[in-house]
């Protein structure tokens, strides 16, 4: 079956309008979780991403169900492997291969110690996995190795409430993206959870009895990076500016950060009225070193971005992109090699982009996407510098879905190709 695709042209002139954007895929998932230990309640505004129904999916299911098939969802396994642990439940938990390819072993650990008895289905530290039951073994306490994901941590303080003596995870190394663990503290204080602390190497949570509760879903900072991104890979027009309705300047997702990183360059971030606008300043060459160790999605749509500009550029904390639904890392070095733009690899984690005399420009590449959401929307941004082809359109419905709709609304011309639905042009 041919590959589908989707060609899209940026027709000229400042990107100007208005970039809606899906609700909060990280605080979705939490609150999930949180509304099935609590018993009920209700998630307004919950985010449409398709890990985030896959998550609300699988919760609905029997306490018998056998086999929990999370897909690609790396957040939607994790939480569901901690949640379905510590409910005592019997089942074998899988996803696709590129899921039985990412690490599982730290939270496993943990969870053992707990008293969970699960078995490795396949290959020693990673997915699938069979829970056989859970007898909880006295043990207040674990150490969790933290510099591969948060979310093995995040798993399980979502549960450790519901423990008979709560929990202490003591981190084991320095911890990766570390905003998202705050924010899964901010949320479960949301459904009773209280007394909590969090330090540098470890976090204490008390038992509770979670309530329920009725919570708000933020519109999602990961997302609005794609937005930043277009508007960088047009740099820089004075006349361009976007609206990003319903999003927080002072939100505590980790994502934020690229208000603070692209303000150096000069694309500033004002509050407006329930929103934010992105606005040109005084644009700016000088890119500093940026370290992605607690932000590493915003790697790739902020790496393409700068590849835009004659200007070099040094990352740091890019481990973890290897990791992901692709190795970003190994898609982004391939990827830009298509522009004539060169990401080199440094040491473990490193990466630089060299200063080119003029941007980068499109003209009908194709790039491939790796299965990946965010590989797809990053390079999008480059349609701002000419025609470009994307591979697996629909890729970006894991956590966009209305990636395409956004940008045919703010004026893009997309054409798709093989694609089982087409983008609309929205009403």
């Amino acid at each position: 079956m041919p590959t589908p695709v989707v060609h899209l042209h940026w027709p000229g002139g400042p990107l100007r309008g208005t970039f809606r954007l899906p609700a909060s895929k990280s605080e979705s998932n939490r609150a999930l979780i949180l509304r099935a230990l609590a018993g009920g309640g209700t998630i307004e505004n919950l985010s449409e991403a398709n890990d985030t129904q896959l998550l609300a999916r699988l919760l609905a299911l029997p306490p018998d169900t056998p086999v929990y098939d999370c897909e690609d969802a790396g957040t939607t396994l994790r939480f569901l492997t901690a949640f379905c642990a510590v409910q005592n439940r019997r089942c074998i938990i899988r996803g696709t291969a590129r899921m039985h390819e990412r690490p599982i072993g730290p939270l496993v650990n943990a969870l053992r110690e707990l008293g969970a008895e699960i078995q490795y289905v396949e290959k020693e530290g990673f997915p699938p996995l069979q829970l056989c039951g859970f007898q909880y073994s006295g043990r207040p306490e674990v150490t969790v190795r933290a510099d591969v994901s948060s979310q093995f941590i995040s798993a399980l303080l979502l549960v450790a409430p519901t423990l008979p003596d709560g929990l202490v995870v003591r981190f084991a190394g320095p911890v990766v993206s570390a905003p998202y663990l705050r924010l899964t503290l901010l949320q479960m204080g949301q459904w009773g959870a209280a007394q909590m602390e969090l330090r540098p190497t470890y976090v204490r949570i008390p038992s509770a009895r979670l309530q329920p509760a009725t919570v708000q879903i933020e519109a999602d900072w990961s997302s609005a990076a794609f937005a930043y991104a277009l508007l960088t890979a047009g740099h820089p027009h004075p006349d361009a500016e976007l609206w990003l309705p319903a999003l927080r300047l002072n939100s505590e997702q980790g994502d934020r950060r690229i208000a603070d990183w692209l303000a150096l360059i000069g694309l500033r971030t004002e509050s407006g009225e329930n929103g934010i606008w992105l606005r040109w300043g005084k644009p700016q060459t000088s890119v500093p070193e940026l370290d992605f160790t607690d932000c590493p999605d915003l790697a790739p749509p902020l790496i393409v971005a700068l590849a835009s500009l004659p200007a070099a550029a040094d990352f740091r904390g890019l481990e973890s992109l290897r990791l992901k639904e692709s190795d970003r890392l190994s898609a982004l070095r391939t990827e830009l090699a298509r522009f004539r733009t060169e990401l080199f690899e440094l040491d473990e984690g490193e990466a630089s982009l060299v200063a080119r005399p003029d941007p980068p420009t499109s003209n009908g590449q194709c790039v491939k996407t790796y299965h990946d959401h965010r590989i797809a929307m990053a390079f999008a941004a480059l349609a701002m510098r000419g025609p470009i082809t994307i591979e697996d359109p629909g890729v970006v419905r894991k956590s966009f879905p209305d990636f395409w709709n956004v940008l045919i609304g703010l004026g893009f011309e997309a054409e798709f190709e093989n694609a089982e639905t087409s983008a609309q042009t929205p009403a």
